[in-house]
């Protein structure tokens, strides 16, 4: 176990009766954004256009087991975020996700469910090649009036976590930094690295301490009512590679680091009701 993260990678029967247990809610929403996007423009706003998208991060009192499986009750009560957009789409499947996060003094947990016909993880060691697998990352900008000094975390179904911190924008050098406390536990429904046959989705569930980013924030904890800018992304894998993003990107080719574009995530005093 690396003391930086922690990674569960759990193949048994009773884990995929576990995800089950997330309900129609998670999966419903999952296909339903699918339906809805198929015939979503390959393009995102224009920049005279854009409004920053806003998500209120629910409180819990109870903090989230990281096993991967999403069987608590918070996370059923948590908004979704559904709407994944595809901001380079040439060809191929729009494979959705759905996300969710919520927050206590100590860390923000984030949950997510990726559609996925052909599952690639290999990589587990830290700092390494994540994004040639199938993986997912969350961008922050805990200091809005600094608004070009971000960090991302990206990581894979098998807990891998690549990190990494931008203080001067996209086009400035990156610095390194090292997050600790992260982890991150995955389950999945399919078969790893084996594309003879289809896979439908992996799930990953995460908790990253807030103290990351103490020396930039203007409190904390967080207050109720705080605002980060965050984006929420996807890509990578041996099959069908895409780029999707709750914030869409303005840029001509596939790009992330577009601090500008990303949206709000809003600290809430609502408390998740168990």
């Amino acid at each position: 176990m690396h003391n930086l993260h922690r990674s569960e990678f759990i193949w048994s029967c009773p884990t995929i009766v576990a995800i089950s247990r997330i309900g129609t809610i998670w999966l419903s929403a999952l296909l339903a954004s699918c339906v809805a996007l198929a015939s979503h423009s390959a393009l995102g706003q224009s920049s005279s256009e854009f409004v920053r998208p806003e998500y209120s991060i629910l409180r819990t009192k109870i903090p989230p087991k990281i096993d991967g499986k999403l069987d608590e009750p918070a996370w059923l009560v948590a908004p979704s975020i559904s709407n994944f957009v595809f901001p380079w789409f040439k060809d191929g499947l729009r494979e959705q996700s759905v996300a969710k996060l919520l927050w206590d003094d100590e860390q923000i947990y984030v949950a997510h469910v990726c559609q996925d016909q052909f599952i690639t993880a290999r990589h587990s060691e830290r700092d390494g090649p994540i994004s040639q697998d199938d993986c997912f990352e969350i961008m922050l900008t805990p200091n809005i009036d600094r608004p070009n000094f971000y960090f991302n975390i990206e990581w894979n179904v098998l807990g891998g976590v690549l990190d990494n911190h931008r203080p001067e924008g996209a086009k400035g050098p990156r610095v390194q930094w090292n997050s600790h406390g992260v982890e991150v536990a995955g389950t999945f429904v399919g078969k790893l690295n084996d594309h003879s046959e289809d896979d439908q989705y992996w799930v990953c569930e995460v908790s990253i301490p807030l103290s990351n980013f103490a020396k930039v924030v203007r409190s904390m904890p967080p207050r109720a009512g705080d605002v980060w800018y965050m984006n929420l992304n996807r890509h990578g894998g041996d099959r069908n590679q895409q780029f999707s993003q709750w914030s869409p990107g303005d840029s001509p080719a596939p790009a992330f680091h577009t601090p500008h574009r990303f949206g709000k995530a809003i600290f809430s005093g609502q408390v998740v009701p168990f």
